[in-house]
């Protein structure tokens, strides 16, 4: 009966192996996109870091209006792309979370399907085993009821 069981639950395992190993692959998707979407922030914060000290060192040689204009323009464009780029690493975070939450979900039901089929294999081989004794029983049983001859 056991055997059976396992036999009938093989493609259940393979599906939720399956799922398990797709869910990992869009967990590691959702790292890459965070780590791309924080290395991106920092290149941007960088820049604008090293336009501000440019603009300090031009400051000290003296500076039209028209590119004071542009300088400030310049750098509430920086200071918007910032923060948008703040928002995707925050959306990002946010979806490998539930990335690892999937994966977390698929990972846990495979190794129950794992552990019932581990189950079922020991009950089968429980089972072979009572057969077994339960035969060698019966044998030594009839071997002592003949006696020596």
């Amino acid at each position: 009966m056991s055997e059976s069981r396992i036999r009938r639950l093989a493609p259940v395992l393979d599906m939720a192996l399956e799922e398990e190993r797709k869910a990992a692959g869009r967990l590691g998707e959702a790292q890459q996109q965070l780590d791309s979407a924080r290395a991106r922030l920092q290149d941007l914060e960088y820049y604008c870091s090293e336009y501000q000290k440019s603009w300090v060192q031009r400051g000290q040689q003296g500076v039209g209006r028209d590119w004071l204009l542009n300088y400030q323009r310049f750098l509430a464009q920086m200071q918007t792309a910032i923060e948008q780029q703040q928002q995707t690493v925050t959306w990002n975070g946010q979806s490998l979370e539930k990335a690892r939450e999937q994966w977390r979900l698929r990972y846990q039901r495979l190794e129950g399907m794992r552990k019932l089929i581990e189950r079922y294999r020991d009950e089968a081989r429980l089972k072979a085993d009572r057969q077994e004794q339960k035969l060698l029983d019966e044998l030594s049983q009839r071997a002592f009821e003949r006696g020596p001859k």
